[in-house]
């Protein structure tokens, strides 16, 4: 869903196509990459998608935790607005840190390169615009994500504490996690989905420079650039990708935030248990 995602997000999804490649829905797009690039194209840009998706998740919920229960418990501040603020900012530290290896995986998913050929890309945008422009599209991703993040902390826990008060449960469940990771990730997608078409399209922009030689010295603002695709495809620019982006990030909420609090919830078990044996064995 994500290569499908990144695909419709262009008016063709490959520059090494013999003709140029346009979708007019998911399934189009799926059939068609896959008859064109094969089946197993739909998993490019795995391997870094894995480098980055993991130390991104280890930040991300760990400040976003640490954070919450600083400003609840060390600082004394109470009310819905304590997910939304520690949400954007664990965002923000996780961008600011994996922003490159997003980039290089945008760029293997956009175009079929090998390792030695990214990594001769790279190179040569590094000597051409300097270290920064590993960070291109950090200034839209932190638009989409960390809106993308408060939305999605600040539903979380108003679903998850309105579906725990309904069934009348103590403690958290796996469906109920589940059900209230899926709903906010599914709005907040919807709400930020501007944001990351402007994001993919100025990162893909590094692969076009390259092929076609020219250096980018100042890119378009995020604003200019959403108002040149509202003018040339009206809002539904704006929207491209609309149905691939919330396929694929409500289910991904929904699993990752379901199985993190049930790990947490297993380990607090265990080592609360272990805790209570050693103080037995001590006695």
């Amino acid at each position: 869903m994500d290569h499908v995602y990144v695909c419709q997000n262009m008016s063709s999804c490959s520059s090494w196509y013999k003709t140029p490649t346009h979708f007019s829905g998911t399934v189009d797009a799926f059939v068609k990459i896959t008859r064109n690039e094969g089946l197993r194209s739909l998993w490019s840009g795995l391997p870094p998608t894995l480098v980055m998706a993991v130390p991104a998740t280890v930040i991300y919920f760990t400040c976003y935790d640490q954070l919450r229960d600083f400003l609840r418990y060390s600082m004394g501040y109470h009310g819905d607005h304590i997910p939304l603020i520690a949400g954007g900012l664990a965002r923000l530290g996780a961008v600011s840190v994996i922003s490159p290896l997003e980039l290089v995986r945008t760029k293997m998913q956009s175009r079929k390169l090998p390792y030695s050929e990214l990594m001769v890309c790279i190179r040569s945008a590094v000597a051409q615009d300097g270290c920064l422009s590993l960070w291109r599209g950090w200034g839209p991703t932190v638009l989409r994500d960390v809106p993308f993040s408060a939305l999605y902390w600040f539903n979380y826990e108003l679903v998850k504490a309105q579906l725990c008060e309904r069934y009348r449960d103590p403690q958290t469940s796996f469906t109920i996690s589940f059900t209230a990771g899926a709903v906010s990730g599914a709005i907040a997608a919807i709400l930020t989905l501007p944001f990351d078409v402007v994001k993919t399209r100025r990162q893909i922009q590094l692969g076009e420079m390259e092929a076609l030689g020219v250096s980018v010295k100042k890119p378009s603002s995020t604003w200019n650039m959403m108002r040149n695709i509202w003018i040339d495809m009206g809002y539904r620019g704006l929207f491209a990708g609309f149905l691939p982006r919330v396929i694929k990030v409500a289910p991904a909420c929904a699993v990752m935030i379901s199985t993190y609090e049930f790990g947490k919830t297993f380990f607090q078990e265990r080592n609360l248990n272990q805790a209570r044996f050693s103080s037995l064995k001590k006695l």
